[in-house]
């Protein structure tokens, strides 16, 4: 179930998400774009962590020699 926020933004940032919301825009309304802009970010920092995961493994010698394509192909 969706539950509610209230967001303070200065003017600036208001007329910024206007100008990407509505007709003029990309998206319907300012939550259908602060979803986007959340879900993005979620992405990325799920991203970040698989990179640090990686490195860790590398420093910790946990490497295998398959190329991305093999490993691919395993699954």
């Amino acid at each position: 179930m969706a539950s509610s926020m209230n967001l303070s933004l200065t003017d600036e940032l208001r007329d910024f998400v206007n100008s990407r919301t509505g007709d003029a825009g990309v998206y319907a309304t300012p939550s259908e774009y602060l979803r986007d802009l959340i879900r993005r970010d979620m992405e990325a920092q799920s991203i970040v962590s698989h990179v640090a995961g990686g490195l860790d493994d590398l420093a910790n010698g946990r490497f295998s020699s398959k190329s991305i394509l093999d490993i691919a192909e395993e699954d």
